[in-house]
């Protein structure tokens, strides 16, 4: 009798099934859209603080009310649905920014020491994360835990990533396009490194795993400086930096919201970012698999 129990308990368990992760598979038009959005939420930002007048107080609680609403909608889908997923991350981008910057302006905290507590509080994040579910792999993304889990490390990584841009700016005086060059040549030199560690690896060699999901995260923070710097290439005055072009942050909101939709448009027809996952079956449903490692 308990052998035919412990049987029938393996055969659930050792079962499994398909699942369809809440995020979408890292590919260039994944990139792309990251860049523009974040881009976007520096731009729009500003458009609403400084050209509209909403002031930073009343841009934060406007945006954060927007992000809660996106956030509600993103967690009651039981897939990732392109259009929700790219909205949630342009709010979270425009918010993550707002943070950093009504830190600064608004209460006058250091940009050394907005750096260093959002630098510790994503740590805190990633150890809390991996410590609950032994992965930082956006590939498991299928469970409410893992999905709260990631959607607070982005907005950390966005708050981090605007204020060690605006940090090294500060320290610096560099100029927009100095800027600019930097964080792009920062990115290409995690993806190269990236690419020659997967070269050399095996793919089911442990360090494959943690090389990707570093290099994700690493590159993930750096679009946030870069996206940041392009947006102030963009609209900047040229009387105010001769590499300016002084297009106007609603000209670059709106041409790079309709390059977003055009690709999220794209990414919903296609279906080439959908990412699916197998999970044993259990007796209380799919639960995470602790294999599934890669980024």
């Amino acid at each position: 009798m308990a052998t035919t129990s412990a049987a029938h308990t393996f055969g659930r368990t050792s079962t499994a099934r398909r699942m369809l992760s809440k995020v979408p598979e890292v590919t260039l038009v994944f990139w792309v859209i990251k860049i523009l959005a974040t881009t976007v939420g520096e731009t729009a930002s500003d458009y609403l603080n400084e050209t509209l007048g909403f002031g930073l107080h009343n841009t934060i609680f406007l945006m954060g009310a927007l992000l809660i609403v996106m956030l509600v909608v993103q967690f009651r889908v039981d897939r990732y649905v392109p259009w929700i997923y790219w909205l949630t991350v342009v709010l979270i981008s425009i918010v993550g920014t707002l943070i950093t910057d009504n830190l600064t302006d608004g209460y006058h905290v250091a940009l050394t020491l907005s750096t260093a507590v959002f630098a510790v509080l994503l740590a805190i994040t990633f150890a809390a994360w991996y410590r609950s579910e032994r992965t930082l792999s956006i590939h498991s993304i299928y469970t409410r835990r893992r999905e709260s889990f990631y959607w607070l490390t982005i907005l950390f990584t966005f708050a981090l990533g605007t204020a060690a841009g605006d940090l090294l700016q500060e320290k610096t005086g560099w100029s927009l396009e100095a800027l600019a060059g930097l964080w792009a040549a920062a990115i290409a030199t995690i993806t190269v490194i990236h690419f020659a560690l997967k070269g050399s690896l095996d793919v089911e060699h442990p360090r494959q795993a943690s090389n990707a999901v570093l290099a994700f995260w690493l590159a993930y923070i750096m679009t946030r400086p870069l996206g940041a710097s392009l947006g102030d290439l963009l609209t900047t005055p040229t009387d105010e930096s001769p590499a300016g072009l002084g297009l106007g942050t609603n000209r670059v909101s709106i041409v790079f919201a309709v390059i977003i939709v055009g690709l999220v448009t794209y990414l919903t027809t296609t279906k080439k970012d959908v990412i699916e996952v197998t999970a044993p079956e259990t007796e209380h449903g799919a639960q995470p698999v602790p294999s599934a490692q890669t980024a």
